[in-house]
């Protein structure tokens, strides 16, 4: 196969960058249709046009209360005292929900494209709802906030390419990243847009560069089942490649992916994590 070209690596990332917007409208849908609480999602996307599907709602839900569960586990496990890095964050509230709970780590940091990163900067700047939680936690003297990043006391926001390792270290290390902090690592569906050298190297670096570190990747598994196959079809419509699909074959080929990079195995299919979730929500 030819290597791509600029061009149509460009459309490609265009491409993956919309589905930031697909995946807030769903959640917007779900919050609204009481799956769960979140305040702040309604200041950054829109509600949506039509119904979805009840199987989504309930998938988005139980994806968003997995990763809560985990994270507040960690959260409390350092007593706060560490550090979260979401990486490819899109238009997540998370931040805005941990200040809610006064359960802030000692920083927050979001990596996503500069240009994900500049649409919600600017519903930060022009939104009280969001932006006054942000300096209530914040103790320095000035808040830095450009077109490209923010960087308060808790609270980072850093436009980046997460395959370009280096630049996204050094604007990481810039806002204080501490490599000595206990630290947690959250992608949901994320590595699957990188080709697997890519999100290798990602993950080994994150493997490298923390004395201790957690990893939450929510991402497909089962891939080459004929649903799979359906929703590969769908994004290459829509010009999206899946070019990390092949470490989404299967639980044990995602597991193969973090083993060989640094990482000690624990993996669930998201029927599991369904079934652990509060039955009084799940049956609701």
């Amino acid at each position: 196969m030819s290597r791509a070209t600029g061009q149509d690596s460009d459309t490609a990332d265009e491409a993956v960058r919309g589905t930031c917007e697909d995946a807030s409208v769903c959640k917007r849908f779900a919050v609204s249709a009481g799956y769960w609480k979140d305040p702040y999602i309604q200041y950054f996307v829109r509600q949506a046009k039509e119904r979805k599907a009840p199987e989504i709602n309930r998938g988005y839900y139980a994806r968003v209360q997995g990763v809560n569960h985990l994270l507040n586990a960690f959260l409390k496990k350092t007593e706060c005292q560490c550090q979260i890095i979401s990486l490819g964050a899109g238009l997540d509230t998370t931040f805005w929900r941990l200040k809610d709970e006064n359960i802030l780590p000692k920083k927050y940091f979001e990596v996503d494209f500069p240009s994900i990163v500049s649409r919600k900067l600017y519903n930060i700047k022009s939104k009280p709802p969001l932006s006054k939680p942000i300096m209530e936690s914040h103790s320095g003297e000035s808040l830095l906030i450009d077109s490209h990043s923010l960087d308060s006391t808790h609270f980072s926001i850093i436009g980046a390419d997460l395959r370009n390792l280096k630049d996204m270290e050094e604007k990481l290390k810039k806002f204080g990243l501490d490599p000595q902090l206990p630290t947690l690592l959250v992608a949901e569906c994320v590595l699957v847009y990188m080709t697997p050298e890519q999100s290798g190297s990602l993950v080994k670096w994150a493997a490298d560069t923390f004395s201790t570190a957690m990893f939450i990747n929510y991402e497909q598994v089962n891939m080459a089942d004929r649903f799979g196959q359906i929703m590969v079809e769908n994004l290459q419509r829509r010009q999206c490649n899946l070019a990390g699909v092949e470490a989404c074959r299967s639980l044990q080929s995602q597991m193969e992916r973090l083993l060989s990079n640094g990482w000690r195995r624990r993996c669930q299919d998201m029927m599991k994590v369904y079934d652990s979730l509060p039955r009084a929500d799940v049956y609701a």
